[in-house]
């Protein structure tokens, strides 16, 4: 369920024009050369936060950065190391009013609000840190709302029909200005979409329209050999009717034929148009992958090839996150810190590579990193405490193995969940998002020198090239990227390993397995009672990176562009099926997942580890679930128990950590949730305070604050939290998979 955030803008301009009232009552004293007590400064403090903690849960960046420069400078005041002047109350009356009329501005712009006033938020940065304050411009708080951006983004990037702009030629130059005719015109992304959509609606068509030729030319031949078999003399108008079937049917085929290949241009065309290159995602990434690094005391070097690569717009929408909790996850696990890098012989500076290249008809993503690689003992440990594998086996499992278990649901190492790692839904989510990309990722570890993530995606996901076949009298289809080769190969020329039939294939092991089997088919009975086919199996080699399986099929029945459709929503998880093609006789055939497939044969051979997804507990379990929700804003309580009842939970509201911990003794609650920067008990406390209480010392506690610093998640950790997620970060999804996971 969507949580439509702009139902609680008319809350939070409630809220906040009340902490706006209590800053500007507050802040008038010292403007006018008066002195505040400690204790109206952390009033003061709190309601600054509350604002900034709100706008950043409902994406109201500029509001939230204003007051995140304003709670900088009353945290400095609260600390004594600023000095209370009215040229400090000043410049704090104008962050106030800039807050204020931003507020105003919410519920009539629906959210969408203009850039915050850099002048004074730097401005605010610097007299946090010590400097004195200096007259700033009037804050732009009344700029209308841009319809357009200046700067195309990688989800509004305006498409470019015909050829890019070019240097005008001489006779362009000496022309008046009104008179040019463009060289590109800008068109809407969804008019964009829905033009590639319709080509692929073509494309179907024509897979419908050569269906109906090869119905006309099997009636053609079935007249023609009816008029050569019979001996009696064929009437004459039976005779033109033939001859006039059998032009019509060739003048068909001809026609066919050319509109197939100009529809095949024509779509390669159209969808040329909407592909952008990986830069458009791996340039930003690379910034990110810097910043993460030095909130985690890391130096880091991104380097990045292969960005000229260009892929479906779609497709790179999709990729960005993925791409960044593989970036998060190297840096947080993978790269050491400077000191513990030196101690290996390694240089200070961690490095990243994030690549691409072609290959076949998709690219492969490739994110490798140079810092310690998998830690096997660690995740092993974490695999049996999750009741992943047996504790016997330990000893056994194989690196490859090892790398499976990190995409299991659920499943991190860290030792606290924060909105940098540790949700345990990072690799998960990875796996996952590519699987429905029509894609696969592997994992290859490298003790003590790093970690390569390899990603294998196609061009486009609007045309796929798909095979067709037939195993146990059903139809399946194959997305082309994933099918390494079709062959037949005599019975004699399989052999046994382990028991188990394979075939040398260039100089490889190559198990077989029939795709009934794989599937569990029963074998239709007129199957059973035909003879073998004399060529031996007809044998469809599918492959994921270095990965090969063999699976024995009846017969190929067509190989073409398709378009994919997806799932119902009822079918998503089936895990095997990826979507369902159509085909000319409106047959619906389900298109498999290979690397799904790979996983089934492996289990069947008892060589993999991973588990089927388990199943998400009904409405009904889950209503058992009490949950505690702690926080002095009024916008965030609503917003969280929103989120959380609409999931089935039970939950329970306190204003402040002191009516948090009396409702904690009072009753019983299987998690709680809470803010830090609270009146009475901060959420710090509370969290130590529950820790030492027997009911709650292994209660899941989240953290849900503003404060982004390394040194409060560090803080958190010590109070015993499970989990710290920043509200700037904040999402529906994080917090119910967050919750989830501590839950069990």
């Amino acid at each position: 369920m969507a949580l439509d955030i702009k139902k609680f803008l008319g809350r939070f301009t409630g809220e906040a024009r009340e902490n706006v009232a209590r800053l500007e009552a507050g802040l008038t004293g010292i403007a006018a050369g008066g002195r505040l007590d400690a204790e109206t400064i952390n009033g003061l403090f709190r309601a600054a936060h509350t604002i900034k903690g709100s706008a950043r849960m409902l994406k109201l960046n500029s509001i939230a950065e204003t007051a995140h420069q304003l709670e900088e400078v009353l945290g400095a005041l609260r600390e004594e190391r600023l000095n209370q002047t009215p040229e400090l109350g000043g410049l704090l009356m104008r962050a106030v009013d800039a807050i204020g009329a931003l507020v105003e501005q919410v519920e009539s712009s629906g959210g969408q609000l203009p850039p915050a006033d850099q002048a004074l938020c730097e401005q605010l940065a610097q007299t946090a840190s010590g400097a004195p304050p200096a007259p700033v411009s009037a804050p732009n708080v009344t700029s209308p709302v841009p319809t357009e951006p200046a700067a195309a983004t990688p989800d509004r990037q305006p498409a470019v029909v015909g050829p890019a702009a070019a240097t005008p030629s001489p006779a362009d130059r000496e022309a008046p200005a009104a008179l040019r005719t463009p060289d590109s015109v800008r068109v809407r992304l969804d008019k964009l979409d829905e033009l590639i959509k319709l080509m692929g609606e073509v494309v179907s068509n024509q897979t419908r329209l050569r269906q109906r030729l090869l119905d006309a030319q099997a009636l053609d031949r079935a007249m023609q050999s009816l008029t050569d078999e019979d001996s009696d003399p064929i009437p004459t108008q039976l005779a033109g009717q033939t001859a006039a079937l059998h032009h019509f049917t060739l003048a068909l085929r001809d026609l066919a034929m050319e509109q197939e290949i100009l529809i095949s241009d024509l779509n390669d065309r159209a969808l040329v148009m909407r592909m952008l290159p990986l830069a458009t995602v791996f340039d930003p990434i690379a910034r990110v992958a810097r910043e993460l690094g030095r909130d985690l005391g890391r130096e880091i070097h991104c380097e990045i090839s292969g960005g000229e690569i260009e892929l479906d717009r779609h497709l790179i929408d999709r990729l960005g996150d993925a791409l960044v909790h593989l970036l998060r996850n190297a840096i947080d696990h993978g790269i050491e810190p400077p000191d513990e890098r030196r101690a290996a012989g390694k240089p200070p500076l961690g490095r990243i590579r994030l690549s691409a290249r072609a290959e076949g008809v998709g690219v492969l993503i490739e994110v490798s990193d140079d810092g310690r690689g998998l830690d096997r003992e660690r995740v092993l440990t974490k695999a049996i405490q999750k009741g992943l594998i047996d504790p016997a086996r330990r000893t056994d499992i194989t690196d490859d193995q090892v790398a499976e278990l990190i995409f299991q649901p659920g499943f991190s190492t860290s030792p606290i969940i924060t909105d940098i790692s540790g949700r345990g839904v990072g690799m998960d989510v990875v796996k996952r998002s590519i699987l429905d990309l029509q894609g696969a990722v592997s994992v290859s570890s490298r003790p003590g020198s790093g970690l390569v993530v390899t990603l294998q995606l196609p061009l486009s996901l609007a045309v796929m090239r798909v095979l067709l076949f037939e195993a146990g009298g059903m139809r399946f289809g194959l997305t082309a990227q994933h099918v390494v080769e079709l062959l037949r190969v005599p019975r004699e020329s399989t052999i046994q390993i382990a028991d188990r039939p394979a075939l040398v294939l260039h100089n490889e092991f190559v198990p077989l397995v029939p795709l009934t089997d794989l599937l569990h088919l029963p074998m239709p009975s007129q199957t059973r009672e035909e003879s073998p086919h004399p060529g031996g199996h007809l044998v469809l080699v599918i492959g994921v990176h270095q990965i090969k399986l063999g699976l024995v099929v009846t017969q190929l029945i067509d190989e073409r562009d398709m378009v994919i459709k997806p799932l119902p929503a009822h079918m998503r998880h089936s895990g095997l099926v990826s979507g369902m093609v159509v085909t000319g006789n409106n047959e619906l055939v389900s298109v498999l997942q290979a690397p799904a497939l790979l996983e089934a044969a492996r289990r069947a051979r008892g060589e993999s580890l991973s588990r089927p997804d388990r199943a998400a507990p009904d409405r009904d379990a889950r209503q058992t679930h009490h949950v505690l929700v702690v926080d002095d804003s009024l916008n965030t309580r609503e917003i969280e128990k929103e989120i959380l009842e609409a999931h089935g939970y039970q939950v329970t509201l306190a204003e402040d950590g002191l009516e948090g911990w009396q409702k904690a003794l009072g009753g019983h609650f299987d998690a709680v949730l809470t803010d830090v920067e609270m009146p009475g008990m901060d959420g710090f406390s509370l969290t130590a305070r529950l820790r030492e209480n027997p009911r709650y010392h292994t209660t899941p506690i989240i953290i849900i604050t503003s404060r982004q610093k390394e040194e409060d998640k560090q803080r958190g950790v010590l109070v015993g939290a499970d989990a710290y997620i920043v509200k700037g970060d904040f999402n529906q999804s994080s917090l119910v998979e967050t919750l989830k996971n501590l839950l069990g």
